[in-house]
């Protein structure tokens, strides 16, 4: 790892491909989480060659220490974990598809029941995005209903963009694509406007904001949508009273683990808060990465599906299964939740610490598992850039976020802060010089859209 004053690494075969996918792949990457400009627009290695336990290699030979968000949350073991690859490798060798259907498919959703008692039936799918469609849809067969009231973020798909569409039916609507109420950066532009009121937004942790909905469209709604802890803890009483209102009005209580499942507790974080939905939905670390996503839920809930249509090929292949099975499996057998709370709450004291000793304005929030950075300065982006920018060129991937992993040991801790130390002390300076973007070498990054909490 490159340390104080070391040249910049060579990273122009990684930043001269991602030129290229600029002018052939609209917004250069698949996932808008991946996009250079959310990190060091210009700096940023996109591309990785090689991903083992928490390190990444570029395709320009540079390796780093990842201590950014794992996947994008998705790979709680760690990159190319040793149980879940031999898994992987040796269904591949078997034949992953087939006129007939893998049995895996079956084990896996015999271990999501066994964790999960409340639940009677499993639907899978690949990725969080369309399950999360696929429980709306369920929910909306299941109850009659079209409503859907909802906190947080949960995709990409029609129904949950719908939040963004003008409500008023007499504006233009070209006029108002600028305002976003709900979550800036997301436009709904190809989102049929007919769906506009359909997707009823509240804040976490504010039940009565639920409780005005329920009284005004509680016999409309079909479900009610939210992550059951995101950023902080529920309060008091909270998911309880969110399940007493569902019930109330006859809506599915659907709750989003795609992200937060499996981090705080084994099947999920409601199990850890005593709270059971009508539907939950997983996705991401289920297969530490590997594509796999599943939907549970009670008897007459799933029934639903049998009355509408919810069906694709490639939810057939037997990869997903596999790495779901063996993911599941080690999960079982290791206690990840308390490993991954213990790195984050070491990262999250010391981060701390270094921050109060330069006087640096950091605030480190958020679950040990889903750690965020929030500098509380005019300028800071340009402070989280040119943080980013600096951890690079010492061999790390520093992003506003860091999800720890099985694979992060106590010794990557050490080594992260042991660079952080001199990173911040630049920051104080470029803070009390106010020159800060112009230690960056190149662009600020961009904000990106807004979570609704």
């Amino acid at each position: 790892m490159n340390i104080g004053n070391s040249p910049r690494p060579d990273r122009s075969k990684t930043l001269r491909l991602y030129e290229e996918a600029r002018s052939i792949i609209p917004g250069a990457t698949q996932l808008f989480g991946k996009r250079q400009e959310l990190f060091a627009p210009g700096q940023w290695p996109p591309y990785f060659a090689e991903a083992r336990g928490c390190r990444v290699t570029d395709l320009d030979g540079n390796e780093y220490l990842d201590m950014a968000q794992a996947g994008i949350g998705a790979t709680v073991l760690g990159y190319a974990d040793p149980d879940v690859t031999a898994a992987v490798i040796a269904r591949i060798q078997k034949g992953t598809m087939c006129m007939l259907s893998p049995p895996e498919e079956v084990e896996l959703a015999k271990l999501m029941l066994q964790l999960h008692p409340w639940a009677r039936q499993v639907r899978l799918g690949r990725t969080g995005g369309e399950s999360m469609a696929m429980a709306v849809r369920i929910a909306r067969a299941s109850t009659g209903r079209d409503r859907v009231a909802f906190c947080g973020y949960h995709g990409w798909h029609d129904w949950y963009l719908a939040a963004n569409l003008p409500q008023n039916e007499q504006a233009d609507f070209q006029d108002q694509l600028g305002n976003w109420h709900l979550l800036p950066g997301l436009k709904p532009a190809g989102v049929p406007r007919g769906l506009a009121g359909t997707a009823l937004p509240f804040t976490y942790n504010k039940i009565d904001e639920l409780s005005n909905l329920v009284r005004r469209y509680g016999n409309e709604l079909a479900a009610i949508v939210m992550e059951p802890t995101r950023n902080f803890l529920p309060a008091a009483g909270f998911l309880e009273s969110v399940r007493e209102l569902a019930d109330q009005c006859g809506a599915r209580l659907i709750f989003d683990e795609v992200t937060i499942g499996w981090k705080l507790h084994l099947g999920g974080a409601h199990l850890k808060f005593g709270v059971h939905p009508d539907i939950a939905v997983f996705a991401k670390s289920t297969g530490n990465g590997h594509p796999i996503s599943a939907v549970i839920g009670t008897d007459d809930t799933m029934q639903a599906v049998q009355d509408t249509f919810i069906s694709s090929a490639l939810w057939t292949e037997a990869v997903g299964p596999a790495a779901g099975v063996a993911t599941i499996g080690k999960m079982m057998r290791v206690d990840v939740p308390a490993h991954i709370d213990r790195i984050g709450a070491r990262c999250r004291a010391g981060l701390t610490e270094l921050a109060g000793q330069h006087g640096v304005p950091l605030i480190v929030a958020g679950h040990t598992a889903l750690l965020s950075f929030q500098f509380q300065h005019p300028q800071a982006a340009a402070l989280q850039t040119l943080w980013t920018v600096r951890m690079l060129d010492r061999g790390f991937l520093a992003a506003a976020n860091f999800f720890p992993m099985l694979s992060h040991e106590d010794q990557h801790v050490d080594q992260y802060l042991a660079a952080s130390g001199p990173v911040f002390a630049e920051l104080r300076q470029a803070i009390d010089r106010d020159d800060i973007t112009s230690r960056i070498g190149g662009p600020v990054k961009h904000t990106g859209f807004q979570r609704l909490a």
